[in-house]
């Protein structure tokens, strides 16, 4: 009779062996995005910060200050659950003031990169998938509230009832889809020329969009968003329209609420600009109000300019009123991540892309908060 092997003997059959754990950021990577396996291997050179000896562990607070963004937005780079992607800056910070290993470092670079780019690619595709039909009103500053497209309306080509029953030409259908396309195109036509204002007026309806750049969308793709009186938040580019307002001295409430207030001091800088003042911020209000920026500027411009590059998906930009050499580099790859010349300077094109491509709102930190004086603008 066998006997069954005691001791090490059955330690060591290959079979019986455990499985070696894996770190969470390695467990089916085809599985998990970029930016939720960056925000475990985050997490983990946080938690591990204090096994080193005689080491002790930040807390997110500390943690936060020394990286130079707020506990929230941290809390979120280190939540895989609910990840939200940290720009190359923080993780080099956070790899220095961790004591991560060394080697650990360039990986952390390429998930970044990696996750940012797969960020970009979904903005977008969003933009592209949006529906063309769009219900918006175009208004005396040229604009679509909610920055909804006009669209063409575009018909069927499909047989009457009183079609015979015979077997038809192959051709027959894509040939009556193509006139139906066609037959739409110049009624649509027809109906813009006979309805649409005159463009040499103010009261011009026609969409604006962005000049053609290498790499861009191609020319009228984008349109400036079309702000006017609501009862509803308009957030983060509220927020900015009334920086910008502040900025030029108007006494409102960046709060991103277009009150009573916020259009009496739109109006105002209307006509001060020759523009007509009906209130709404649109293709024309829009250039006339945005300033160019660059490192070393201070003032309610440069938050507006924060604001909006905070909330573009890329990770978070500190919004301090102050143009610092991050907020540079952080404008930087938003440029070209988009396809604009990579300058690190807010031009208007660089706002028009900024005001286009904002991330679904979030609730405002604390920094977003009417609480505190801010800067003064440079002379």
């Amino acid at each position: 009779m066998a006997h069954e092997p005691k001791g090490r003997e059955r330690e060591q059959r290959p079979e019986e062996r455990q499985p070696e754990k894996q770190r969470p950021e390695e467990r089916r990577p085809e599985e998990q995005r970029p930016g939720v396996r960056l925000a475990w291997l985050l997490r983990r050179w946080w938690e591990e910060a204090g096994n080193a000896s005689g080491g002790t562990r930040p807390t997110q607070q500390a943690l936060a200050s020394k990286v130079g963004v707020d506990q929230t937005t941290l809390s979120r780079y280190l939540n895989p659950k609910h990840a939200s992607t940290a720009p190359p800056r923080v993780v080099e910070t956070l790899h220095t003031h961790l004591r991560a290993p060394a080697a650990e470092l360039e990986r952390a670079r390429e998930l970044c990169r990696a996750a940012l780019e797969e960020n970009s690619r979904q903005r977008s595709a969003g933009l592209e998938s949006e529906p063309t039909g769009g219900t918006g009103t175009g208004t005396a500053d040229g604009g679509t509230v909610d920055a909804d497209a006009p669209g063409v309306t575009s018909g069927d080509g499909t047989d009457g009832p009183g079609a015979p029953s015979r077997r038809r030409p192959r051709w027959v259908v894509p040939a009556l889809v193509a006139a139906a396309l066609v037959l739409a195109f110049v009624a649509g036509t027809v109906v813009r020329d006979q309805y649409a204002p005159d463009p040499r007026t103010p009261a011009d309806g026609a969409a604006a969009g962005a000049a053609a750049v290498s790499g861009a969308p191609a020319e009228g793709a984008l349109q400036w968003p079309l702000l006017l009186k609501q009862k509803e938040d308009l957030f983060t580019r509220g927020r900015a329209l009334q920086h910008l307002l502040k900025e030029r001295e108007y006494e409102v409430k960046a709060d991103g609420f277009f009150t009573d207030e916020t259009q009496e001091a739109v109006m105002d800088f209307q006509r001060r600009k020759h523009l007509s003042p009906d209130g709404k911020v649109g293709k024309r209000t829009w250039p006339q109000l945005v300033k160019e920026l660059g490192p070393g500027a201070e003032g309610h411009a440069v938050l507006a300019l924060q604001e909006l590059l905070n909330n573009t998906g890329q990770g978070g930009t500190e919004v301090s009123g102050r143009f610092t050499a991050a907020t540079a580099d952080d404008l930087r790859f938003f440029q070209r991540s988009h396809g604009l010349a990579p300058s690190g300077r807010s031009d208007v094109e660089t706002w028009l892309f900024l005001l286009v491509f904002q991330s679904p709102p979030d609730d405002a930190p604390e920094y977003q908060r009417d609480t505190s004086p801010l800067p003064s603008a440079p002379a």
